[in-house]
């Protein structure tokens, strides 16, 4: 319906504005006030210049909303995983790197440049007025001020200038990506045997002795991690929630203050027929088209039982007038004013008089009202009282945050004060000095394992300061009970050695008869059973593992058959024959897909290489739990 696009042209442009403005760069966000000196805490380093802990809250909490805006349905636990965080701080580091090195190639936008960006670039579209200047108010409504939307664009297209000095000159030629594709999805047909450790356990009985040594030799395998028993307590909106009692009167009060909240929308259903005349049309055109909407006029005033008749056969609006121009139910604010007005002012069966507006002149006949009911007071007392207690706790988080931090640091000796007199649960867990996966809620926060583990806490037995651990919540703790990393002794862990040693020796028996077989079939080819014919191919490695396919698939096949053997970590031995090299069955279409592929993965590498080099260059440095957290990520990853 022409006159809802026309109206919500503003809403759908915001709508499109959050997809966006995320991605481009930010920088300079200031983090809100903490209670504690983290914020202020140099997490990273990029050519000396800091990326504070601040800076990497704010911009983990905006990945995290954005994350939010596309899949509302998200499991915010994944979101805020030290994982998560890690990778945020990455981002934010390699945006560092990226525009030091705009900075110091003196790349700099023009006006000009970003004059033609505002006006021909299609994603920049619902951001321009009609005179094809910047619409602030959709600035606004992001928190954003043209000088500041400007100043982030500016670094991205600067960004992107870096990168596109390499990822845009990257060449790959048909020849060399048609060789390396077709080396990639090459066939081999093969046979071949396997040799399961598992089916060698039971030939192996180790003896103490022999899981004596293995322990002595792998001690760093039975190592138990530094921990720490910990007491900790967490303040955060809803712990003061549940300490706000709220008086029935006030309730009512604010449910009378905000009836209109609690009053469902009024929304009325019409018919219209409308005769176009452009705004802008000669005053004899617009005349004439009026004349026409009165003549109309008077004939369903005659017969309005015939409206929708009248509308199909003459209604100028495309998505009503097959309907009889039905309009369906529509509130305020979904029409152009004046047909708003009109419609909000008639009683269901009335027909309207002629009715201006930049469409043209419209009749209108109003069919029916619905809504505009109050709801009772008992079915949304819950949820007032929800609002009411959160605004009031909102109110009271600075007060009660100040009242936390002194007093879980003047009083270090115990967390009972800050429990007795703010109302908190003392609650109890072990921890590690990296938050564990799948860890949520305070004990995710690596800045308070940090603190958890620091010498004040564990040696003189005194409370962490108060930590910000997320938005409105900070925690302490203090150490109940410490265990430094150690080595377990074998009485504890006898079982598992044992059970490691019998693995390692049974792959060692399962290798000596796969290296056996693998010397007959050299010998001679044709010798022994083999399982088979099987092909195999990265694209359908037909149940063999990484190791074994690569394996084969690696082998030099200028002579076949080739034989080829290869030991798999935990597995056993795999002894195999390649008979045949098959041509990969790749349509041209695929062809062609893969190609770009191919050449959007060298672009991808040539840009993280050239990464490395700038973050060697400019001297990337991690700090504290910032670094550990890094680490921890990357270990992680496939």
């Amino acid at each position: 319906m022409f006159e809802f696009v026309r109206t919500h042209t503003r809403l759908l442009q915001f709508l499109l504005l959050i997809l966006i403005l995320p991605s481009f760069v930010v920088f300079g966000i200031q983090g809100y006030s903490s209670f504690s000196d983290g914020a202020n805490l140099t997490v990273a380093k990029v050519a000396g210049q800091a990326i504070t802990q601040a800076e990497w809250d704010a911009s983990h909490q905006e990945q995290v909303q954005r994350v939010r805006q596309q899949m509302p349905n998200v499991d915010i636990k994944l979101l805020d995983s030290p994982a998560a965080r890690a990778e945020t701080l990455d981002s934010l580091v390699r945006q560092r790197v990226l525009l030091t090195a705009a900075d110091k190639l003196h790349l700099v936008v023009s006006n000009e440049r970003m004059q033609r960006l505002f006006v021909s670039d299609p994603q920049f579209a619902m951001l321009r007025n009609a005179d094809n200047t910047i619409n602030k108010d959709l600035l606004a409504a992001q928190g954003m001020s043209l000088p500041g939307f400007e100043a982030r664009l500016r670094q991205d297209l600067a960004v992107q200038q870096v990168q596109g000095g390499i990822t845009g000159t990257v060449l790959a030629a048909k020849a060399p990506v048609a060789q390396a594709i077709n080396a990639f999805l090459q066939r081999r047909e093969l046979h071949y045997t396997r040799f399961d450790a598992k089916d060698y356990a039971a030939k192996v009985s180790p003896t103490d002795a022999d899981i004596a040594a293995f322990y002595k030799s792998h001690e760093a395998d039975f190592r138990a991690s530094e921990q720490a028993t910990i007491d900790y307590v967490v303040l955060d909106l809803a712990v003061l929630k549940k300490g706000i009692a709220v008086p029935e009167d006030d309730l009512k009060k604010y449910y009378a203050e905000n009836a209109s909240r609690y009053t469902a929308a009024e929304e009325r259903r019409a018919r219209h027929i409308l005769i176009k005349a452009d705004k802008a049309a000669a005053p004899d055109l617009r005349q004439k088209a009026k004349a026409r909407a009165e003549a109309l006029l008077g004939d369903v005033r005659k017969n309005p039982a015939g409206f929708a008749d009248l509308a199909k056969k003459n209604s100028d609006d495309p998505g009503s007038a097959a309907q009889g121009g039905d309009l369906d139910y529509f509130g305020r604010g979904a029409m152009v004013k004046p047909f708003e007005d009109a419609a909000f002012a008639m009683k269901p069966g009335e027909i309207s008089n002629v009715v201006e507006s930049d469409f043209g002149y419209h009749v209108i006949q109003l069919e029916a009202v619905r809504g505009g009911d109050k709801k009772p007071f008992e079915t949304v007392r819950a949820a007032i009282e929800d609002e009411v207690r959160q605004q009031l706790a909102t109110k009271r988080w600075a007060e009660a945050a100040e009242q936390f931090t002194n007093t879980v640091y003047e009083q270090s000796d115990s967390l009972q004060p800050v429990i007795d007199k703010l109302k908190l649960e003392k609650r109890t867990a072990t921890v590690q000095r990296n938050p564990l996966p799948g860890t949520s809620g305070a004990l995710a926060s690596a800045k308070l394992l940090e603190a958890v583990f620091g010498n004040e806490t564990v040696k003189n037995k005194r409370n962490t300061d108060a930590v910000e651990t997320g938005p409105n919540q900070l925690a302490a703790a203090r150490v109940a009970q410490y265990q430094p990393a150690r080595t377990l002794p074998l009485v504890e862990v006898r079982d598992a050695v044992r059970q490691r040693l019998v693995v390692s020796q049974a792959e060692t028996l399962a290798r000596k008869e796969g290296e056996a077989r693998l010397a007959q079939l050299k010998a001679d080819s044709s010798s022994g059973t083999l399982t088979g014919p099987a092909v195999v191919s990265r694209a359908q490695p037909a149940g063999f593992s990484r190791e074994a396919l690569e394996a084969v698939l690696a082998a030099n096949a200028d002579k076949l058959p080739a034989v080829v053997g290869v030991a798999l970590p935990n597995q056993g031995y795999l002894v195999a024959r390649i008979d045949r090299v098959l041509a990969s069955e790749l349509k041209p279409e695929e062809g062609q897909a893969l190609q770009i592929q191919y050449a959007q993965a060298w672009a991808r590498a040539e840009a993280e290489a050239y990464y490395q080099a700038l973050g060697s260059r400019y001297k990337i440095e991690k700090k504290g739990a910032a670094a550990a957290a890094s680490k921890a990520a990357s270990a992680a990853r496939p």
